[in-house]
């Protein structure tokens, strides 16, 4: 049982074993869910500061969530002022207790501080909690980007920041 310390929330290297462990359960869900994993490409050195950031959040050591952001590159509809969102997710156990509001307010920070003036992600429709959470911290849906833009399951939002 996971004890009620608070959240201890960390910069990490995407290849850390604890972010390893948390994105791959994370892309266990989508295979539950859209019965494959996240294609969209990800480099590891793209959430190294200072373009990017990945977080591992901790509760009495164990790790228990994550997420992380990249500068995005200019593209149609994207400024190159834009961060996209990327591997947020919380562990069952822990689900419920507000921490990935908290990781996700510290995601934006912390992109504020790098320079990004918008915060984009893309979900899919089969992760009502996730479209939920977005929409109740400020996200407003905008157009399609990257590796889902065509498909009719995908999401998009984005939130000003600063």
């Amino acid at each position: 049982m996971i004890g009620t310390a608070p959240l201890d929330v960390r910069v990490v290297d995407y290849g850390h074993p604890d972010a390893v462990a948390l994105v791959a359960a994370v892309q266990q869900v989508y295979v539950e869910r859209y019965g494959g994993v996240d294609a969209t490409p990800v480099q590891p050195a793209e959430f190294a500061p200072p373009s990017g950031l990945f977080l591992v959040g901790y509760l009495d050591r164990a790790p228990v969530t994550c997420g992380g952001w990249r500068l995005r590159a200019a593209g149609p509809g994207l400024p190159a002022t834009d961060a996209e969102l990327k591997r947020m997710y919380v562990v069952a156990a822990v689900r419920g207790r507000g921490f990935a509001r908290r990781l996700l307010t510290e995601l934006e920070r912390t992109a504020a501080e790098a320079g990004a003036r918008r915060l984009v992600l893309e979900t899919g429709t089969r992760q009502p909690e996730a479209i939920e959470l977005y929409r109740s911290a400020g996200y407003q849906p905008i157009a399609g980007f990257g590796h889902y833009r065509d498909k009719s399951g995908s999401r998009y939002f984005g939130k000003p920041l600063g």
